[in-house]
């Protein structure tokens, strides 16, 4: 078994069924741990009530009362809906962060910061590229 909670998952698809089902940016930003332009995500000021999938799979990843207004030009929670993420260590740029993957599907969603000092209950900011998600 893989160290890695991502290579375990059920719900894979092989790269050419992914290009089939996402659109170019999706592609590169939830199957190539690309990240979307800050500022132009279609999410970012969102303000509707409701729950936010994940673009790949439609798993439920984060309800609209954990969003809040980070400043930061991607959209910003504070919370995930329990077991629908899995975090892992990110090295890659040369910095230390935590990456943030679809339970379901292992799609990429951005990464989660600790201890900003926004209001918040959790201290934490899931920084999500609007592109990795969709609202119902």
């Amino acid at each position: 078994m893989s160290s890695n909670p991502a290579a375990n998952l059920s719900n894979t698809k092989s790269e050419e069924e992914w290009q089939a089902v996402l659109n170019p940016e999706q592609f590169r930003v939830l199957r190539q741990k690309g990240t979307e332009a800050p500022g132009t995500g279609e999410y970012e000021h969102h303000k509707a009530e409701g729950v936010y999938t994940c673009a790949g799979c439609n798993a439920p990843l984060y309800k609209s009362v954990t969003k809040f207004d980070s400043g930061c030009g991607w959209p910003a929670f504070y919370d995930s809906i329990p077991n629908a993420i899995i975090r892992q260590p990110d090295n890659s740029g040369g910095r230390q962060r935590t990456e943030i993957i679809c339970a379901a599907c292992g799609g990429h969603l951005g990464h989660v910061f600790k201890g900003e000092g926004f209001k918040v209950p959790t201290d934490e900011r899931h920084c999500v590229n609007s592109v990795s998600i969709k609202f119902h």
